[in-house]
């Protein structure tokens, strides 16, 4: 297995090197090579101590032999045959390492049969990375306890995942359920490792996760890769707009599927290993034969073009193209077009993740996926404060963007506190939309919480508190509860988020709460009590009687319900995680109901998870 690991390594130093060739403006070979020219043979010295004799006035008829470069000696086929040894049962053994210089005259074909399956390419026990436990983070740095699903019914954690559609709407139960799927986990009894690994990334791709479901994948070794890693393993590839991080997969698992986009990343792959010419002509062909729409060969066409092998000018036309997919975006990216919005219309929110998360996108397409990206969960207020600050510091970026990047700046550096927050709200108004105005919320969340507790800021406190909470500011927040008047919004969010326990809330302030809220249908205050009753911040008499009067069913049980609490009850964070995403799909926080987010929030706090219970409920009000 170790040789596995030594051959791709090598390929992959091969194809690094090409791929830099490509991007230097002169050809890496000798210039007598790259560009011939005509010489002439040099004048030939007389001999020492022999003067120069006259040329004769009648001399013989020369002969005309012009320099010609010698044709370079011939190169026998390469035997890949010298790399195998083969027993007397059969058994085909690697006998030693090709060379990076041998490496580099490999064909294609040649690549191929060396790493085909006649070879068994056995790894020390020792060397091989461990199935049992998958994941990126231990409970020591922040996930779930490895043993947290080990005993779990794994159709449970089955149907968990996979019904997840990817669309959470909390930003905090995002943040949770990344958390639970990156945790180092071992897997559930009756699920094979793969299984497990390939529906967990799978969750984080729909999620928007590239980075975090390609850190995930790249646990394990390839030669364990079954047909749904592959799956996984190129939709990360395409997503993250880098196709030719396939190629060590390619190489040693090309086999695991059988269709037009999968060879023609085949395709792409051998275009970085030298054999341009013969991949466009792959891809060309495809296109011609119908097995790849014309927008999707050409993409591919001129991302292999990149290899700088065919020289083939390649011209992206969008002419009727109305549908966008994640190949088509990945290409584009990678190649470095911008999609018409003819193309975009209709796409889905993983389409602004993955822009928010492109290192190659310019900084105005960043920030205005920043504002799906940041409310989703995707990004922190540090990536946004981050993005907004190259935007400020970029001299080429004007308008609506640079005086966005202004006002945050404003937001830190103004000497007024009043001022300082009119900078803020200058950010929140202009946002397109609920979900935008909550994204710039969380980026200006540190601004908010390094403004000084001043009762003659009253009336902007809830907003600030809100702002803070949606990042995670909790102990900043809180520095505000001798402002906010008991009953008032700011009061509502306080109450929820204040860490450990605190004693029961006067139902005097809920109903002074319930009277001044604007909401639709109450939502608020219908959240409010909800999450006061899973924190048990509330008396359960009080919470039995608003349930009753408000119509809330917090008692009542459900399907989901009954298996949150069961694995609440069973003490299993990671379940109760999963769950708990599932619990919060839709569009946006009125697909959320009183029952289910009380059952959330008093899941995550029968776990240990307080303080996403607490900031999910915080939320649940601030957005309603």
């Amino acid at each position: 297995m170790r040789t596995w690991h030594l051959l791709a390594g090598a390929s992959l130093a091969v194809t690094s090197a090409w791929a830099m060739a490509q991007d230097a403006p002169e050809s890496l070979l000798p210039k007598m090579f790259s560009e011939p020219a005509p010489t002439q043979a040099p004048a030939t010295p007389p001999p020492a101590n022999r003067p120069a004799t006259a040329t004769p006035a009648t001399a013989p008829r020369s002969v005309s032999t012009p320099v010609v470069q010698p044709l370079p000696a011939q190169v026998p086929p390469f035997a890949t045959d010298s790399f195998v040894t083969t027993d007397v049962n059969g058994k085909s053994t690697l006998s030693r390492l090709p060379s990076l210089e041998e490496l580099e005259r490999m064909s294609p074909e040649d690549f191929e049969a060396l790493l085909g399956d006649k070879l068994d390419l056995d790894m020390p026990s020792g060397a091989r990375r461990s199935m049992e436990r998958i994941g990126l983070i231990d409970e020591s740095e922040g996930g779930m306890p490895e043993a947290s699903l080990a005993g779990q019914n794994p159709y449970l954690v089955q149907s968990a995942i996979a019904a997840n559609r990817g669309a959470v709407f909390s930003r905090w139960g995002h943040i949770l359920l990344r958390r639970a799927l990156a945790s180092r986990l071992e897997t559930p009894a009756g699920m094979s490792p793969q299984q497990f690994l390939a529906l967990r990334v799978g969750l984080l791709l729909r999620m928007g996760e590239t980075d975090a479901a390609r850190a995930l994948l790249q646990g394990i070794d390839i030669s364990n890769f079954t047909p749904e890693i592959g799956n996984e393993a190129f939709d990360v590839y395409q997503r993250s707009a880098d196709f030719t991080g396939m190629c060590p997969v390619m190489s040693i698992q090309g086999s695991l599927r059988d269709d037009p986009e999968w060879n023609a990343a085949q395709a792409i792959c051998e275009a970085f290993r030298g054999g341009g010419a013969s991949a466009i002509s792959k891809l060309e062909r495809a296109r011609v034969s119908g097995k790849l729409e014309r927008i999707d060969s050409l993409l591919a066409q001129k991302y292999a073009g990149a290899a700088g092998r065919s020289r083939k000018a390649v011209t992206i036309e969008w002419n009727n193209v109305d549908t966008m997919t994640p190949w088509r975006y990945g290409l584009a990216l990678g190649v470095g077009l911008t999609p018409p919005e003819s193309a975009m219309s209709g796409a889905g929110p993983m389409y602004a993740y993955a822009t928010a998360l492109a290192p190659m996108v310019g900084l105005e397409r960043r920030a205005v996926a920043a504002d799906r990206a940041g409310g989703a969960g995707v990004l922190s207020n540090a990536a946004m404060v981050d993005l907004y600050a190259q935007i400020y510091a970029d001299g080429d970026v004007t308008g609506e963007w640079q005086k966005g990047a202004e006002s945050l700046r404003d937001a830190y550096t103004l000497d007024a506190p009043a001022a300082r927050f009119s900078a803020m709200q200058s950010l929140w108004n202009g946002a397109g939309g609920a979900d935008a105005a909550y994204s710039r919320q969380v980026l200006t969340a540190a601004a908010a919480a390094r403004i000084a507790p001043s009762k003659d800021m009253e009336a902007d406190a809830s907003a600030l508190i809100a702002s803070m909470l949606a990042a995670g500011y909790d102990t900043n927040a809180l520095a505000w509860s001798s402002i906010v008047a008991s009953g008032s919004e700011g009061w509502g969010l306080l109450t929820l988020a204040a860490p450990g326990r605190i004693r029961s809330v006067d139902s005097g302030a809920i109903s002074t709460y319930f009277d001044a809220d604007e909401s639709r249908n109450k939502r608020k205050s219908a959240f409010l009590v909800a999450g006061l009753a899973g924190l048990e911040r509330v008396d359960q008499g009080v919470a039995s009687r608003y349930s009753g009067e408000w119509g809330l069913q917090l008692d009542s049980t459900t399907l989901f319900t009954a298996a949150i609490d069961k694995a609440a009850a069973a003490g299993d964070p990671a379940s109760v995680a999963l769950l708990a995403g599932l619990g919060m799909q839709g569009a946006n926080w009125q697909r959320m109901t009183p029952r289910y987010l009380y059952h959330i929030v008093s899941a995550l706090r029968t776990v240990g998870l307080d303080a996403e219970a607490r900031m999910i409920a915080a939320e649940a009000v601030a957005r309603a």
